[in-house]
């Protein structure tokens, strides 16, 4: 850990790697905050030029963590460049549209940039949550961790805010932003804070939030480096957070600690908005997090079992995903094209770990874990999609499947890196224990792989698959080349339940749905299950979302928009559909539907008659139950005080 005494570019320069004559004066930035509820943030920007020359400078556009060309660059307006104050004129490339080409006169070593960006979400009228990609200008064609940047945020008074970002005090507001007509002016209260010398690829990494219900919880403080929660909520009973839920992410940090035996950041911030507008969010950073749910996300058991996951899912990004990339999904710019073919370890074994430690750490108990299991192995199970396209095709093309039309997604796929490279670190973790009799274990691999190098502050290490190969067989001797890719390069039709089974355990369908699952679908008031019954995804109101290929409803005709009017003469509702799958076992008429296809009503039948089906898994006496030992804490978990 760095001490508090060196120079703030010395320190900026240690952490993350950068050459002292990179840039000696760092680019001055201030975030302006005050106008999120109005979807508007603003920056101001000093950036050092050379005189009589032409200043080519960028907004980022592959963003870590999202895997994808979705940079701020159609958001951002307002600009104005000046120069000894004198407005300067600038074009924007005519290929690289984030980019702008900046005249600089004689005499000017520093030009001034404002700019205000198009805020869609992550804002209300009691927070904000700031990624700085939205805001960051920085010369173009420069590796990011080489460019020193100064950043300052400003924010509403009252507001508290949360971000690893180093603080080193407050300055004086500036009172007008921008140079244009109407240009904004922050309150005359507003509060600026200015943070420590970072880089533009750290400060990239590490997002603020801020809000009028601001709490910050100190989390494990035996371990070190320190960890904290940092919550902002529109309620303010909602920001206090559960004696409970406090102590199982206290134990989520020892767990960590204990699981992958080093640390990649210098302090860490569990960043966490709770709010029905704002949140929604898991993104992954070095050494934060920010993480969004609904305004009651961790308010109960029943809540927080849908939420589980989540904290540490992007807490073990910091070690896989962060400090330990895929070196083709690493670029020295947010420029260069982001290569995913790996990223079934980045996302996949992220989701193994943080599915384990949750479970380990008491945020969701043995049973919640399994249940879920449950659920993820049976959508790739009917995911149709296996087919004719690779689990390494999902991530090489994550660019083009993240997010988009759900129409069809069983058949297009989706980001099925996550779900599929969970079942694939089960299926290495219980033959590990397998081949050792139970002495050693996936546990064994983090700490080579995670940990090469030892503790360090916030730093980017790559790796290719021969590294993985290589650490796998460290921990034990076996052709875990040919398994690796036996399981993610091929076309599959059949899910890999190797992981399940080996560990004690069997996917079956049986006629009433799990524990976990009920408590989803009362958190989440979705519509009925009938996915793995007669094929299709259905509202609370009958509309159809997603249509199960070459399933029931696919053999029916029935597409994904259409809606379901009623069922076999009853007016829609999920109880009618229930009982018409219920009767349909033990009689051979089919189902009547009336369904609205675009501005027509037809009938369709849908002939299904094996009753209703739900995920779960079922113990397999007589076989060691790997995933028993697997969820076991390796620390004393702690509770809450009374």
């Amino acid at each position: 850990m760095l001490k508090q005494s060196r120079s703030l570019v010395a320190a900026a320069v240690l952490v993350c790697g950068m050459s002292v004559h990179a840039q000696k004066t760092p680019i001055q930035i201030t975030a302006d905050l005050t106008e999120g509820v109005r979807h508007l943030y603003h920056a101001e920007i000093d950036i050092p030029v050379k005189p009589d020359s032409t200043a080519d400078l960028i907004t980022p556009k592959w963003i870590p963590g999202t895997h994808a060309p979705g940079g701020p660059i159609g958001a951002i307006t307002g600009v104005v460049f000046t120069g000894n104050g004198e407005t300067l004129k600038w074009r924007r490339d005519d290929v690289e549209l984030a980019e702008f080409h900046v005249p600089v006169p004689k005499g000017v070593t520093s030009i001034h940039a404002h700019l205000d960006c198009i805020i869609p979400g992550r804002v209300t009228s009691k927070m904000s949550v700031l990624e700085w990609e939205h805001l960051m200008l920085y010369p173009a064609h420069v590796p990011v961790k080489e460019i020193a940047i100064q950043p300052s945020v400003t924010v509403p008074a009252g507001w508290g805010t949360g971000t690893a970002l180093k603080p080193v005090g407050t300055v004086p507001t500036p009172k007008t932003t921008g140079v244009l007509e109407g240009a904004h002016t922050p309150p005359a209260d507003a509060v600026t804070t200015k943070y420590d010398v970072t880089t533009v690829e750290q400060l990239e990494d590490s997002p603020v939030i801020t809000g009028k219900y601001f709490h910050e919880f100190a989390l494990a403080p035996e371990i070190s480096p320190k960890h904290f929660l940092d919550v902002v909520a529109d309620e303010p009973e909602d920001a206090k957070m559960r004696p409970e839920t406090l102590a199982e992410i206290g134990n989520l940090v020892r767990e960590a600690d204990a699981n992958y035996g080093s640390h990649h950041y210098n302090e860490y911030h569990f960043l966490l908005t709770l709010s029905d507008r704002a949140g929604g969010e898991g993104l992954e950073h070095g050494q934060s997090s920010d993480n969004g749910t609904g305004e009651k996300g961790f308010a109960d058991d029943v809540h927080q079992l849908a939420e589980a996951d989540l904290l540490a899912h992007e807490f073990t990004h910091s070690w896989n995903g962060k400090y330990r990339r895929p070196a083709r999904l690493y670029q020295p710019d947010f420029a260069t094209p982001q290569q995913g073919d790996l990223m079934w370890v980045y996302e996949g074994m992220t989701q193994y770990w943080g599915n384990v430690l949750a479970a380990r750490a008491g945020l969701k108990n043995a049973e919640g874990y399994r249940d879920l299991l449950a659920l993820s192995a049976a959508q790739l199970d009917y995911k149709r999609g296996r087919n004719w396209r690779s689990t390494e095709d999902t991530g090489i093309a994550g660019s083009l499947i993240r997010g988009g039309n759900p129409q069809w997604m069983n058949w297009r796929r989706g980001q099925d890196y996550y779900q599929e490279g969970e079942l694939v670190w089960l299926d290495a973790d219980t033959l590990i224990r397998k081949l050792t009799d139970n002495k050693k274990s996936l546990t064994d691999f983090a700490k080579i792989f995670l940990g090469k190098g030892g503790n360090t502050g916030p730093l980017i290490v790559g790796y290719e698959f021969p590294e993985i190969v290589a650490d796998l067989n460290q921990v034990v001797k076996y052709d875990w080349d040919k398994f690796l890719r036996d399981r993610i390069n091929g076309v599959d039709p059949q899910v890999d339940l190797d992981g399940i089974e080996r560990g004690g355990y069997k996917l079956v369908y049986q006629d009433h749905p799990s524990k976990g699952e009920r408590m989803l679908a009362g958190s989440r008031r979705g519509g009925l299950n009938v996915w793995y019954s007669l094929g299709m995804r259905i509202s609370g109101e009958g509309l159809i979302g997603d249509v199960l290929w070459d399933g029931p409803s696919d053999r029916a005709k029935l597409g994904p928009g259409e809606k379901i009017v009623s069922v076999n003469g009853q007016a829609f509702s999920a109880d009618a559909l229930k009982a018409a799958i219920v009767k349909a076992k033990a009689d051979p008429a089919p189902i009547h539907l009336l369904v609205q296809q675009e501005d027509a009503i037809l009938p369709v039948d849908v002939n299904y008659h094996d009753g209703e089906r739900y995920a779960v898994l079922v113990r397999q006496e007589g076989t060691p139950d790997y995933l028993g030992d697997i969820l076991k804490p390796l620390t004393t978990p702690q509770a809450a005080a009374k």
